[in-house]
């Protein structure tokens, strides 16, 4: 059952008298598991809701609604699907003592996946998963695929269910789902050979596996397991195979279907494709095409910035787009007036190999800042802060408004619209 944790003024569940806190069992005589499963049984017209108020007492409402027509409540956060791998290059397992606590949980939840297209690994759902994915039509999934070797899976992953995968898949894309796909590349264990092999067999699906990413591995400094990082050489052959595959895919399909991310190119030493190597772009959230959108932001965002006279702005970022940044500071300068400075933060919080500015450490951008004046600008990553406006180190907004001081510390995800933001 789901416990009710909003109710919308005016809407159905408001004109029930439906509490915050009632939970709702049954709806039209199936059982409600969770957020998924209400927005599922809602779809009819004519319900019958089975609820449990706070006092203990069960209700049966029989509800005719409009098409599209909500109930009106927002349930309570499911319980979320802890996963039950032990990868090899795991990146919970880098983590330091003090990092935020939202950063210690091993999921592995197909509701995530769909919601917000995290990727899930499926070994976590037997037939009966499975088989609810298909009759609730939860797609597109992301899955975590690695290898399609079922023993080199399962050594990836350290989970004998692992090596399923290619029945998984083809029963999902037999009932009409479609699937993202993605390997974590790790030298000595899933490239070279068996990249090529793991993209022949996803290639070999079908156009249901819609696309597949292949991500280099990243560590921290407290991995201390049997992965490294990939080098140089390492990250321009996977770059080179996969371009390889992508030629099949352009002829065969018309559009590339498997990409290298962001950082494969960067640890390769290589230029950024152009915008087509992208295709429709959803992927950007996973690191591919990332760098292209903010040059098209730019590109475009420029055009539209304010004169900021004599402004001092200093901007934060991780040290594997502060070349980027930097190329581009001259430009703002001349559009703007202002006198920009671009500071690429080392992260010593998980180590210098973590370059990304989403991981930056509240201590390492104060250390790293130093000294600023009352009349400076100082311009943090909104990525690099949750919900919550804590970094990852559990540093709070709040708190770098005191370290920065006195400057004035602003947050923004791009960074002509921050600029803009400053002549308001």
């Amino acid at each position: 059952m789901i416990r009710i944790a909003e109710i919308e003024s005016g809407s159905i569940a408001d004109e029930l008298h439906l509490e915050i806190g009632t939970r709702i069992l049954r709806i039209n005589g199936q059982r409600v598991r969770d957020g998924i499963d209400l927005t599922f049984l809602l779809a009819d017209n004519l319900l019958e809701l089975e609820t449990i108020a706070l006092d203990g007492s069960c209700t049966v409402h029989e509800i005719e609604h409009e098409p599209g027509e909500t109930l009106g409540v927002v349930p309570a956060p499911d319980k979320i699907r802890e996963c039950g791998n032990k990868c090899v290059f795991c990146f919970i397992d880098g983590n330091p003592k003090n990092v935020r606590d939202t950063l210690w949980i091993r999921d592995d939840d197909f509701r995530l996946s769909f919601t917000y297209g995290t990727y899930v690994t499926l070994t976590n759902l037997g037939d009966k998963g499975l088989q609810r994915l298909v009759d609730q039509k939860i797609s597109p999934l992301y899955v975590s695929v690695h290898a399609t070797d079922p023993d080199l899976r399962t050594r990836l992953l350290v989970n004998n269910r692992a090596g399923l995968i290619m029945e998984q898949l083809e029963f999902l894309l037999d009932n009409g789902l479609n699937v993202h796909t993605q390997v974590v590349l790790c030298p000595e264990w899933n490239d070279r050979e068996h990249l090529d092999h793991t993209m022949r067999d996803l290639y070999s699906l079908g156009g249901g596996i819609i696309s597949l990413s292949v991500v280099p591995v990243g560590l921290t400094k407290y991995n201390t397991g049997v992965v490294r990082p990939l080098s140089i050489t390492e990250a321009e052959l996977a770059v080179e195979q996969i371009e390889i595959q992508r030629k099949i895919a352009l002829e065969d399909r018309g559009y590339g279907w498997v990409y290298a991310a962001d950082e494969l190119f960067m640890r390769g030493g290589k230029d950024f494709p152009a915008d087509n190597y992208y295709d429709d772009g959803a992927l950007t959230e996973n690191g591919v095409g990332a760098v292209n959108q903010f040059v098209r932001d730019f590109e475009t965002g420029i055009e539209e910035l304010p004169e900021l006279p004599n402004r001092k702005i200093r901007v934060i970022t991780g040290t594997s787009m502060q070349g980027l940044f930097f190329e581009r500071k001259q430009m703002l300068q001349e559009r703007t007036g202002a006198d920009i400075e671009i500071v690429g933060v080392v992260n010593k919080f998980f180590g210098d190999t973590v370059t990304v500015a989403g991981l930056l450490a509240g201590q390492d951008i104060k250390e790293q800042v130093g000294e600023t004046r009352e009349d400076e600008i100082i311009l943090l990553p909104a990525d690099a802060l949750n919900a919550d406006d804590l970094l990852i180190d559990s540093v709070t907004l709040n708190d770098m408004n005191e370290y920065l001081a006195p400057a004035t510390v602003r947050t923004g995800y791009e960074l002509t619209e921050c600029l803009k933001d400053l002549d308001q």
